[in-house]
């Protein structure tokens, strides 16, 4: 009867694996659990992907399905499953879901599965209302085909998508208005393909400038001149501060999926270079930094770090440029591998290629902006990278899916300089030491693990100025914990937290309200959050007194659409975090 048992359960985890669209259930069957947050996390919003026209290669022993219901089915895999799974399907943070796994199961079995889920973490689509019958009967078909292929993209597409607006020899050769740039916020309005530039100052709009689909982040030249942004659809949209208006000067479209741009910013070569990485295809380009054409593209696809297995499909996550060297710090997330890519001769591209862990995702420097604090989610590691050695210094186990965006950087009471990171997947929040000469007893270890309000966090952040550590969920499942942030005081942190009913504080009716991204002010006085509602509901951004953690003001605007990120331009172009 165990016997029965065990291999019931075993044909259960198989066959829910074509449908494991989360990242919940990709990692939990790599031995972790998972929870909603992270279901969340993968699910937000669908894939730009979903729209280009793609191979249909069927294969003849999978179920008949019509032409409508393959198109069909692709959306719904783009915007469920590829995320996790990768495009196409052999595999990224979840396991692969190609036909010689899913045609031994049979559509039968995948509908039941599809449609009840699974305690493993499969979620229930069909009696959820996620799914109709209908989707959950053409899911069961359309995961036992071949999967499509995107196409490639390559110089002559990039060429062709490449529009440089304005010259740089048209461009003005100092600050034409009177904004005050350190203290300018650039704001993601997501699901309005926008940017809003709003002034820290007087904490009014003072441009919206339409953008690529769902911006990703905003990064800043080594100058402070120039602002870059990329969505998900790969646009990036190169925005010079400087004009009397500030507006798009170029704009470049480097692959069909992507996340990731960053600038040059070692001695000699401020604003010359820029890189962007892509989803798919996996690569990443080098560009002229003030008019984004396209000078050298490099694929990322090859081995694993462990079990050194080939990868189709290694997409390009965090990127962060190099102090201590003419380089870029490059991420790639299946494989586990970070490229230090020096930029000096393109023509003779020199890289040194680390071994880190698998699933690299985003990450931030410590306080010297030596190294770079690198977060391996699915793994539960944050690889701590040596920028100046050009070496891996270490692998730290930490909590449960770490999401630090870049991470907080402060001085703990007791064990000296520390970075720390909050996780998607559990309440922990990790302190890992940070400085190997004075106190070298505390390097490279968690020396300190806070309980924070739950998982489904996003951002962690702090300023050298300030005294607070705060820590968002906006993917907890819990309204009154995505509603709300927990501030630490650093000076006392066995304390533990206290909450700010920040979604309360708005103002807002109706809505999902979700906190997200805590963002200080050039001053460090003063910390923003996003309150992220859904498009059809309002939004709005919340100033808190850092000093004082009591409210400052709301900024509401009917052009503040499902606001997400928010880049000040100092701390954005300093990495102060």
């Amino acid at each position: 009867m165990k016997q029965t048992k065990k291999a019931m359960l075993g044909l259960m985890t198989l066959a829910v694996l074509p449908f494991a669209v989360s990242t919940a259930y990709a990692q939990e069957t790599a031995g972790h659990d998972i929870g909603k947050a992270e279901q969340a996390y993968e699910q937000a919003g669908g894939s730009p992907l979903q729209n280009e026209p793609m191979h249909q290669n069927i294969n003849p022993k999978a179920p008949p399905m019509t032409e409508a219901e393959f198109q069909h089915g692709k959306e719904i895999f783009f915007q469920r499953c590829a995320g996790c799974h990768g495009v196409l399907r052999k595999g990224a943070t979840g396991k692969p879901l190609t036909p010689n796994i899913t045609l031994e199961r049979g559509t039968e079995y995948l509908k039941t599965f599809i449609n009840y889920g699974s305690p493993a973490g499969m979620p229930n689509w069909g009696t959820s209302g996620e799914l109709t019958p209908q989707e959950v009967d053409l899911m069961a078909r359309y995961v036992q085909q071949e999967p499509p292929t995107p196409p490639e993209y390559g110089m002559k597409e990039m060429e062709a998508s490449w529009k440089l607006l304005i010259p740089p020899e048209k461009r003005p050769t100092k600050q034409m208005n009177k904004l005050n740039l350190k203290n300018l916020f650039s704001v993601t309005l997501r699901d309005a393909g926008k940017i809003a530039l709003i002034d820290g100052d007087t904490k009014k709009i003072v441009e919206t400038i339409k953008t690529g689909y769902a911006v990703h982040i905003s990064r800043m030249s080594a100058s402070g001149r120039y602002l870059y942004v990329i969505g998900r659809d790969a646009r990036i949209d190169l925005i010079d501060l400087w004009m009397d208006k500030p507006e798009t000067v170029a704009e470049i479209k480097i692959g069909l999926e992507a996340r990731s741009v960053e600038t040059s910013k070692f001695k000699g070569f401020e604003d010359k270079l820029a890189v962007a990485g892509t989803y798919w295809p996996p690569q990443f380009v080098i560009m002229d930094g003030d008019t984004l054409k396209p000078r050298k593209i490099v694929s990322t696809r090859g081995m694993t770090v462990d079990p050194q297995e080939y990868h189709p499909e290694p997409r390009v996550a965090a990127i962060v440029s190099s102090h201590f060297h003419p380089e870029f710090v490059i991420n790639a997330k299946e494989t586990g591998k970070v490229y230090m890519v020096n930029y000096t001769d393109l023509n003779n591209l020199k890289m040194t290629v680390i071994d880190a862990a698998r699933f690299l995702h985003d990450g931030g420097f410590d306080s010297t902006g030596r190294y770079f604090m690198d977060a391996a989610n699915a793994s539960n590691k944050i690889a701590v990278i040596d920028t100046k050695e050009d070496k891996l210094v270490k692998l730290i186990d930490v909590g449960k899916t770490p999401h630090p965006g870049r991470g907080a950087n402060f001085v703990d009471p007791k064990f000296g300089p520390v970075w720390a990171t909050s996780d998607l997947g559990d309440e922990t929040i990790s302190l890992i030491g940070t400085d190997p000469v004075k106190h070298k007893q505390n390097a490279w270890k968690v020396v300190r693990t806070l309980k924070g309000q739950g998982g489904g966090s996003l951002f962690i952040k702090t300023h050298p100025k300030s005294k607070n550590l705060w820590v968002d969920t906006p993917l907890n499942p819990d309204a009154k914990l995505s509603q709300s942030v927990a501030v630490f005081d650093i000076n006392h942190l066995e304390n533990g937290y206290k909450v700010l009913p920040i979604g309360e504080w708005s103002g807002l009716g109706d809505g999902a309200k979700r906190i997200v991204q805590p963002e200080y002010n050039a001053a460090g006085d003063e910390v923003w959050f996003s309150v992220w509602s859904a498009k059809d509901k309002e939004s709005a951004i919340v100033v808190v007194d850092d000093k004082t953690r009591e409210l400052k003001t709301v900024i509401r605007d009917p052009a503040i659409i499902t606001p997400t990120g928010k880049f000040n331009v100092y701390n954005t172009q300093h990495d102060i975090y």
